[in-house]
């Protein structure tokens, strides 16, 4: 289905991205995976990927709140892949506090990571796509791009912004063979949102799976978390050419939280 393109996900050393880069390469798509963790982890990955999948997996391990080293891993997916036609901004962090309690520099690496980067690498991508008059952009908002939650400013503001940057790339390519989208996920079991998890074990005095529990419930009319493998799937479909006059818009993966 994608054999011949070349993609580019941002934050995919684990979680949502990682999943994101399973399926695109499952597809035959040619994969950069970008993030931080353990170099040797990183490695296996990249090296499974190739080896599972058939395809050419590179990494790249820019620090997304830094615009030269986004431009820089840019100008390496370009010498390496020769440009990218599938673009996933995935990369996000997390802070929570009340908003008169909001450290600034939280809130400033928060909108660098989860919004600038998107514009960055959103305005070097698209250059080479209108060049081929093909191409996917597919940022990760949030439900947190739709509705919000208390002590995430940050969050939910980078969220929203990123679900409004995606509609004037849109507009903007809308005559061109590329589309713009976003998958805005509920809860999603991640290595992001355990931690949430079990700060909240901790407070209540409760197990990790009690909390959980309580943790999807709050939200999800399902009571079931997301899994990455079905935020994978729906990034395939925005690829797919059934999803071809799709664009400007965002799909919700969220077992019913933004229907309420």
């Amino acid at each position: 289905m994608l054999t011949g393109k070349r993609a580019l996900v941002t934050g995919s050393t684990s979680g949502i991205g990682l999943a994101m880069a399973r399926a695109l390469a499952g597809a035959g798509a040619d994969v950069m995976l970008n993030g931080f963790g353990d170099a040797d982890a990183i490695e296996a990955t990249r090296s499974a990927l190739e080896t599972d999948y058939g395809i050419t997996a590179h990494y790249n391990g820019a620090d997304l709140s830094k615009p030269d080293q986004i431009e820089a891993m840019m100008e390496d997916a370009e010498g390496k892949f020769g440009g990218v036609d599938i673009l996933i901004n995935n990369a996000g962090i997390q802070y929570t506090a009340n908003v008169e309690d909001f450290p600034v520099e939280k809130w400033d690496a928060v909108l660098a990571i989860n919004l600038s980067s998107v514009f960055h690498t959103t305005r070097l991508a698209v250059p080479y796509m209108r060049k081929q008059n093909w191409g996917r952009i597919i940022n990760t908002a949030s439900a947190h791009g739709l509705v919000a939650s208390v002590q995430k400013a940050a969050y939910v503001a980078a969220k929203h912004g990123v679900i409004g940057l995606t509609k004037v790339t849109a507009l903007e390519t809308a005559e061109t063979g590329i589309t713009a989208n976003a998958i805005c996920p509920g809860w999603v079991r991640t290595e992001l949102v355990e931690r949430q998890i079990e700060a909240r074990a901790k407070e209540g005095g409760i197990s990790i799976e009690e909390a959980a529990t309580n943790l999807v419930s709050d939200k999800h009319p399902s009571k079931q978390f997301v899994t990455p493998e079905q935020i994978g799937q729906t990034t395939l479909f925005l690829c797919s050419d059934a999803a071809s006059q799709m664009t400007g818009t965002h799909m919700s993966v969220d077992g019913g939280w933004t229907a309420q």
